[in-house]
Parts: C-alpha cells; sequence; structure tokens
C-alpha cells in the first residue's frame, strides 16, 4: 500500500464537497433532521406521556401514512430518474409528449406505487404487531387522497429541481421529502413544535393530515377543519407547482438544459 494513491484517491472525493453544495449538505442535513425529529418525540413523550390512550396506534399509523407520503413522492421523482438514467429523457420530449402528459403518467404510477406499499404495510403491522389500520375508520381515506397530494407536489417540486439544475442535486430525490418531516408532525402534535415553527408547519396540509389523525384516534369524530386546510393547501400548492414546473421545462428546453441533464 502506497500512502500517496491513498492521498489522491482521498483528494478527489474531497473536491467533489468543496465544489458541491447538496453533497455538502447532505453530511450537515441527515444529523440534524434526526436530531430535530427525535427530539420532538422525545418532548412529546415526557409531556403527554400521562394522556396518551396508544402509543402503538399512534406511531404506527403515522408510520403508514408517512409511507404514503413518501412513495407518492417517489412515484413522480423517481420515474423522471428512471429516464435521466437510461439517457431517454431528450427520446420523450423529441416526441409529442407534453409536460402535462408526463406528470399524469406519473401521478397514477404513484397512486399504483402507494396502494401495492400500503398493503404490504398493512399486513405486515397486521401479522408482526396485531395493528389494524382499518380499525381508525373510514374517515382517514380523505386524509389519505391528501396526502398522496402532499406527496405529489413534493414530488414536482424535486423534479422541476433536478431538470433545472441536473443530477448534482440528485439527491433531493430522496433528501428533500424528509426536510418537511419535522413540520409535518408525523410522530407528534403541532403543540409540541415552538410557536415560530408551529406557524410554518400549519402552512404544510401534511401536518394538518397527521393532526386529523390523531384526532380520529382519540376522539373519533371527523375533524373537518384539518380535512378542509389540507384541501385547500394542496389545492393552491399543486397548482402553483404544476405551473412553476411548465416554467422549468421552458427554461430548460430554450437554454438546451434537457440535452445535458443525466450527462
Amino acid at each position: 500500500m502506497k500512502f500517496h494513491r491513498i492521498a489522491a484517491l482521498l483528494s478527489r472525493h474531497l473536491y467533489l464537497y468543496k465544489r458541491s453544495f447538496p453533497r455538502v449538505m447532505e453530511i450537515i442535513y441527515w444529523p440534524f433532521v434526526d436530531l430535530v425529529i427525535w427530539g420532538f418525540i422525545t418532548l412529546y413523550l415526557e409531556r403527554f406521556k400521562g394522556t396518551m390512550p396508544s402509543f402503538v396506534t399512534f406511531f404506527l399509523g403515522a408510520l403508514i401514512l408517512w409511507d404514503v407520503l413518501f412513495r407518492a413522492q417517489q412515484g413522480i421523482t423517481i420515474s423522471f430518474l428512471e429516464e435521466v438514467w437510461s439517457r431517454n429523457l431528450m427520446n420523450l420530449f423529441a416526441s409529442p409528449l407534453k409536460p402535462s402528459e408526463f406528470l399524469a403518467a406519473t401521478m397514477l404510477l404513484s397512486i399504483a406505487k402507494v396502494v401495492t406499499v400500503s398493503f404490504v404495510t398493512v399486513l405486515v403491522a397486521l401479522f408482526f404487531y396485531s395493528f389494524n389500520v382499518f380499525l381508525l375508520g373510514l374517515s382517514l381515506v380523505p386524509f389519505i387522497v391528501n396526502l398522496i397530494v402532499t406527496g405529489w407536489c413534493i414530488g414536482v417540486l424535486t423534479t422541476g429541481l433536478i431538470m433545472r439544475y441536473g443530477q448534482e442535486v440528485e439527491v433531493l430525490a430522496w433528501g428533500l421529502v424528509f426536510l418537511f418531516q419535522p413540520i409535518s408532525c408525523v410522530f407528534y402534535p403541532m403543540s409540541v413544535l415552538p410557536e415560530w415553527l408551529r406557524a410554518i408547519a400549519w402552512m404544510n396540509p401534511a401536518a394538518h393530515v397527521f393532526e386529523g389523525m390523531r384526532r380520529v384516534i382519540t376522539t373519533g369524530g371527523f375533524p373537518v377543519q384539518d380535512l378542509l386546510w389540507s384541501m385547500g393547501l394542496n389545492a393552491l400548492y399543486l397548482a402553483a407547482l404544476i405551473f412553476w414546473f411548465h416554467r422549468m421545462f421552458a427554461v430548460c428546453k430554450e437554454k438546451g438544459l434537457l440535452v445535458r441533464v443525466g450527462e
């Protein structure tokens, strides 16, 4: 073993971090997200441990619903990256295919992924933990639909960024959705957050979905206000992001960036 060869290869990788903000962000990003999420979970358990009716129901239900959002986002983003990795993106958009048709196809694919993965997670939760998510009632169905739409919003945002800035920001395909996890209040109520962060979480449709889930479990009622907030925010964000995606596509087409995506 020669040290100068080891040092040369080490320098080669360090230079990548020197000129790549996404790579530097990834080093800081994951420990930060983990610490924030588990910190708020700890506060939640400490503050409400005497009033939690069933922490198994809370956490397993939240985990299954979070996976719905994550798979809905992945259905759009990974479908786009599949075209990038196979160098087929230019072929697609050289055809009469419209950006709206591309998004519609990936959204339908994401629904198929969500149904398949949800089937698996529901069976695993039932078999290993005797947790039947269907006992939560049909009132969760509209909230699940809203989670899928929230996943679409994040997926469209991520896809547009990758299309505009190339594979350098490809890490966002897996990391961007977790940026929203601390303010989605997946495993803890919104009341655990500090006041300034609570105001940000209030503008996140996923936070209203998980707040609604907890109200369904604790009260058995139907949280209309949370559903309306989630629907309204999703409609606003999805419309704005689809418009933004079309603008990014037009810019990339004009500057010839589509040819360089994946290079």
